[in-house]
């Protein structure tokens, strides 16, 4: 019996879903803010969220052996043992943030913005979707609280 065992696939042949997960991994470590389709998303969102917690745990020698072996490039490496460890030393898990982005026009297909949280970055190239509110909505709210605290 398969009880409990979700996973999340993508639709191609095993060697070229596993390049695009890869490549996905990369470009979300490297430019903070992808578009892409929600199950491709679905798919990636675990993979960054244990490579970062891989180089949080591990010693950074073994870490960045392991970091080589999921990513494409070098430097999304680099970037997650240098800026991604520093910047989520007090969390755990998550990451990310999924925000919805519409739909493509070619095919309907659900589109979405991946984002690392607390990432410094505007949201993908033409993107006018919600990431940019929940991004300020979080800034309004560590303002009010930092404000009430004083």
């Amino acid at each position: 019996m398969r009880h409990q065992k979700s996973r999340h696939r993508l639709t191609q042949k095993p060697d070229h879903a596993r390049m695009m997960e890869r490549n996905l991994l990369t470009s979300v470590l490297l430019y903070e803010v992808v578009r892409t389709t929600k199950q491709r998303a679905k798919v990636v969102r675990p993979l960054v969220d244990r490579a970062i917690a891989t180089a949080k745990r591990q010693e950074p020698q073994r870490a960045v052996r392991v970091l080589n072996a999921m990513v494409t490039d070098r430097n999304a490496s680099r970037k997650v043992m240098e800026v991604f460890v520093n910047r989520y030393k007090n969390r755990t898990s998550g990451f990310t943030r999924v925000t919805p982005a519409g739909y493509r026009s070619g095919d309907g297909a659900e589109m979405v913005d991946i984002v690392l949280i607390d990432a410094e970055v505007a949201a993908a190239p033409g993107a006018k979707t919600q990431t940019e509110k929940v991004i300020k909505k979080e800034k309004k709210a560590k303002a009010t609280k930092s404000a009430k605290a004083s």
